[in-house]
């Protein structure tokens, strides 16, 4: 049997890294400093903890990437070098870098470890991959913009050559990472890893006369949208039987390291769900589109993988930059899976749909503290009591209520609870 596809996912913090792994991923990608292009969530892992993820990982045969993908200046060099060898001994399964300078650097300093080469450095022919392949890349993660069929042609020249590609998450505006907008606004500067996500903001357009000074507002039609530079969200689930078919793919990617804890859980199960189904040969996109939908979104596309730029034309979310999923994550449970924390308002009786770790089982009881059971093939808890670990009753809790409140069952460690964000979100695809 050919080589299995992996799976990996954003770890932007240790208790994501652990959700990614339980739900799924094959391996995940972190970092740690100004040298990880997610400024935000590389500031959330600490070196301890990045260590303690990467023993949590291969205890259980999984694997962590990390990631060194940031443009350093030139006042920076002797800190990377440091923090390059300080990582090395942490002993990850590659490094994530961006640059040549960069990749260069990781070879003579840490010879042994596999090399990553970062979306960033926007790869999309056989040239650029060979010329970076030279200089001791194992796999190039190429950029979002390239097609199915230019992944296929640089595999047959470089058969040694992993390729990683995208399936799902954020898309930039531009060549991933090479927007200048946030700059420009507010000093945040992108391949540096603090890009604002200008091109999220409604804009507003104006005419201008120099010759005058004259400024006026220009009106718009009714739904044209003022998110002008708004690309929607990447989400290639249901082409995943194309990618996989072609061959030539070996990692497929889940963006996100600053997204919620619910989302590492609910992209690393949809994708391994399709990744196991396609070699089980039972492939069912409205499984996997089921749990993605639940996600908040700003619209999805399936962006330029399997269809060319110019050919699309619903790549952009112009009317808002963000729409509520499908779903409502009320709470999730614990580590040790006894108690429920809550993130948005839960009365008892309320029907809560379980959203378990990849493989698990639920056990069915019925308590005083509630029941958990099963309905058209999902598995669903209802609390009778709401009884918090001081032992006191409440009527209902709410987000930010930090009382643990006690489960009927004992749940797998980081299980979600969710409800439909409407009356009629939510219904699952009949069989």
């Amino acid at each position: 049997m050919a080589k299995r596809v992996e799976l990996l996912s954003p770890a932007g913090t240790l208790e994501k890294l652990k959700i990614a792994f339980d739900f799924g991923a094959d391996a995940v990608y972190g970092g740690v400093s100004h040298f990880s292009l997610r400024i935000r969530s590389g500031k959330e892992f600490s070196m301890e903890e990045f260590k303690e993820g990467i023993e949590y990982a291969h205890a259980r045969g999984k694997k962590v990437y990390a990631t060194i993908n940031g443009f350093p200046f030139n006042s920076q060099l002797n800190l990377l070098k440091k923090h390059i060898v300080a990582m090395g001994e942490l002993k990850p399964d590659a490094f994530i870098v961006a640059t040549p300078g960069v990749l260069k650097l990781c070879h003579d300093l840490v010879p042994d470890m596999p090399l990553h080469l970062s979306t960033q450095a926007n790869v999309m022919n056989v040239l650029d991959a060979e010329i970076y392949h030279d200089m001791g890349a194992t796999r190039i993660i190429t950029a979002r913009e390239i097609s199915l069929k230019d992944l296929v042609a640089i595999k047959e020249a470089l058969p040694d050559l992993e390729l990683e590609v995208f399936v799902h998450g954020s898309m930039c505006f531009a060549y991933s990472g090479r927007c200048l907008i946030s700059t420009l606004q507010s000093g945040r500067v992108p391949n540096r890893g603090s890009c604002a996500n200008d091109c999220r903001f409604p804009y507003e357009m104006y005419a201008a006369n120099p010759e005058t000074g004259t400024l006026f507002r220009l009106e718009e039609d009714e739904g044209v949208g003022t998110y002008i530079m708004n690309a929607k969200d990447l989400n290639l689930a249901s082409h995943m039987q194309e990618i996989l078919d072609s061959g030539v793919v070996d990692s497929v990617k889940i963006e996100g390291r600053t997204k919620t804890a619910y989302y590492a859980a609910a992209t690393a199960k949809a994708y391994r769900m399709a990744i196991d189904d396609y070699y089980a040969g039972k492939f069912q996109d409205e499984k996997y589109q089921y749990e993605l939908q639940s996600l908040q979104n700003r619209g999805y596309t399936d962006a330029y993988l399997v269809s060319r730029p110019f050919e699309r034309h619903d790549t952009q979310s112009l009317d808002f930059t963000m729409q509520l999923g499908t779903h409502q994550v009320s709470g999730v449970s614990t580590e040790d899976g006894e108690y429920f924390m809550c993130k948005f308002k839960t009365l008892p009786e309320d029907e809560l749909e379980v959203v378990a770790p990849f493989g698990s089982e639920i056990e069915k009881v019925e308590n005083e503290f509630g029941s958990t059971y099963e309905k058209d093939g999902r598995f669903f808890m209802k609390f009778k009591k709401l009884q918090a670990l001081n032992g006191k009753t409440l009527e209902a809790v709410h987000s930010g209520n930090t009382n643990p409140i006690k489960l009927p069952t004992k749940f797998p460690a980081f299980t979600f609870f969710r409800i439909p964000s409407h009356p009629d979100m939510g219904t699952y695809p009949k069989k």
